[in-house]
């Protein structure tokens, strides 16, 4: 891996933190409580997408591989009707990806029309750009449209709303100076005056999954929809703490039934 290369890695997750703070103001407020310099690392940062050919894992993946990432992992969440990849980074200081799709074809025909219309409405040149990780929407939809999709699933509304941006960045408790366990980091953030998501408990998993998880409640932000302008979550911010494997190295993968409550941090409350 080329230093240039490493750069162009960092400067891609610069952007994608940007757009992404953009619309999670508290994300910046505890990165600074919890950090202390240098420490704040992030452990992975998640996509959501469709399975269409046009906008699917492997095309948002793309945009990774070509600087270095490797895929590691697959997951299944049937109850939401989702698939997942994870890649990873051969610098384990750079974060992981976890990039989840919706099954489209899985849906009643109505969903399956909002969302093949709103794909269709995505210049195939801009795929292409690594701008595209951090570009949002490329569709316009109305709120009954938004509402339509929410009835069917949070996940598909999310999209309808953000489209193409960083869901969550995730806080590495591994590699914080002033804390050193999942319990002190929930109670930072909570005395702070942020809410944890609490769907499956506070912490998701345990020290015998390798992995505990915890995130916040997505901040809100407005959206404008074709017919009005609401007040809708947005993004939230994930902490995770990773445990070692036999071989003394930290677990690098991913819990499919944390992650499944994990997704719940944008359910609107």
């Amino acid at each position: 891996m080329t230093q240039n290369n490493t750069t162009a890695v960092k400067a891609l997750f610069t952007h994608i933190w940007n757009n992404y703070l953009d619309v999670t103001p508290s994300a910046l407020k505890i990165h600074d409580l919890l950090g202390s310099g240098n420490d704040l690392i992030n452990d992975h940062v998640a996509y959501r997408t469709f399975n269409s050919s046009k906008v699917n894992i492997a095309k948002l993946a793309s945009h990774l591989t070509a600087l270095g990432y490797k895929e590691c992992g697959e997951y299944h969440f049937e109850a939401k009707k989702l698939y997942a990849k994870h890649f990873e980074h051969a610098d384990n200081t750079l974060p992981k990806v976890f990039i989840s799709e919706l099954l489209v074809e899985e849906f009643p025909q109505p969903i399956q029309d909002i969302i093949n219309k709103m794909v269709d409405a995505v210049n195939s040149d801009s795929i292409n750009q690594s701008s595209f990780l951090y570009s949002g929407t490329h569709w316009q939809v109305s709120y009954a449209d938004y509402q339509t999709l929410l009835a069917e699933s949070e996940y598909a509304a999310w999209m309808a709303a953000w489209g193409y941006r960083a869901n969550h960045f995730t806080v590495s408790i591994n590699h914080l100076a002033k804390f050193d366990d999942i319990e002190s980091v929930n109670s930072a953030v909570k005395n702070g005056g942020f809410p944890l998501n609490t769907s499956g408990g506070e912490i998701k998993g345990d020290k015998t999954v390798m992995l505990e998880q915890s995130s916040t409640i997505a901040d809100k932000a407005e959206v404008v929809f074709t017919d009005q302008t609401v007040l809708i979550p947005s993004c939230f911010y994930e902490f995770a703490k990773r445990y070692p494997l036999a071989n003394g190295e930290l677990y690098t993968g991913f819990v499919a039934a944390s992650a499944d409550k994990i997704f719940e941090s944008t359910n609107a409350k």
